[in-house]
């Protein structure tokens, strides 16, 4: 009885996390879109929510760790069970940066505004941001339903977004060298780009934590990347 007690408690610990991570998980997929559509539509107000709204997913991932700790300190978690703690905690944290990335986008929209339009770039920038936050959300679907197939797909689908920010990388430097004037506004774009292809990395890692909690291995195979020019993005 003592044993079943343990684990009914330790079942209800993982739900009690799991609803955190799908919470978080709901605010960075709203967060991706909005910073998007608010760039596209010059929406500084819709940008200004997105940037407030990142602190109640960083308070989200420091809650998750805490359940996380108290889970390992109270229960000594083994085998599976540890795995599983131990793959929240990732899926947490990347979460947490790419949530960070939409902000940063949000913070460039209000300098953007005031700049000249570049034929097509916000359209091209929201298309590639939808990209993303459709594998964010097969991501977590692929967490709840423990589905390594449906994370390897998201995992093959970066490097679709890898070659939209190559092809975005290409336009900004012929718009750049068209017309001096075009290189302010066409950095900061390729910035927001880069962060969205930065995006796209962290989702796939965490398709990959899944795959590590199915499988109990992590990919062997490299990712395929496209070629491009590595830049800084942005960070916090």
């Amino acid at each position: 009885m003592q044993d079943q007690h343990i684990t009914s408690a330790y079942d209800r610990d993982l739900e009690t996390i799991q609803a955190l991570i799908m919470k978080m998980g709901g605010l960075v997929e709203v967060g991706i879109s909005d910073s998007a559509r608010a760039l596209d539509t010059k929406d500084l107000e819709l940008a200004d929510k997105v940037r407030a709204a990142d602190k109640a997913i960083d308070a989200l991932e420091e809650q998750v760790n805490e359940e996380t700790a108290r889970v390992i300190a109270l229960r000594a978690p083994m085998g599976t069970d540890l795995r599983t703690v131990l793959s929240v905690m990732k899926i947490a944290g990347n979460l947490e940066r790419v949530g960070d990335y939409a902000k940063n986008l949000a913070k460039r929209t209000a300098v953007l505004v005031h700049m000249p339009e570049i034929d097509g770039a916000n359209g091209a920038i929201r298309r590639m941001a939808k990209e993303v936050e459709l594998m964010l959300k097969d991501a977590l679907d692929a967490y709840i339903q423990r589905d390594a197939d449906k994370a390897l797909d998201v995992r093959a689908r970066d490097h679709d977004v890898d070659q939209m920010y190559n092809a975005l990388f290409r336009e900004f430097l012929t718009f750049m060298m068209e017309d001096p004037r075009n290189i302010t506004a066409c950095m900061h774009l390729h910035f927001i780009a880069k962060n969205i292809e930065r995006m796209g990395d962290h989702v796939t890692s965490i398709a990959e934590q899944v795959i590590y909690l199915v499988n109990g291995e992590l990919p062997d195979d490299p990712r395929e990347k496209g070629s491009y020019v590595n830049t800084t993005a942005d960070t916090k």
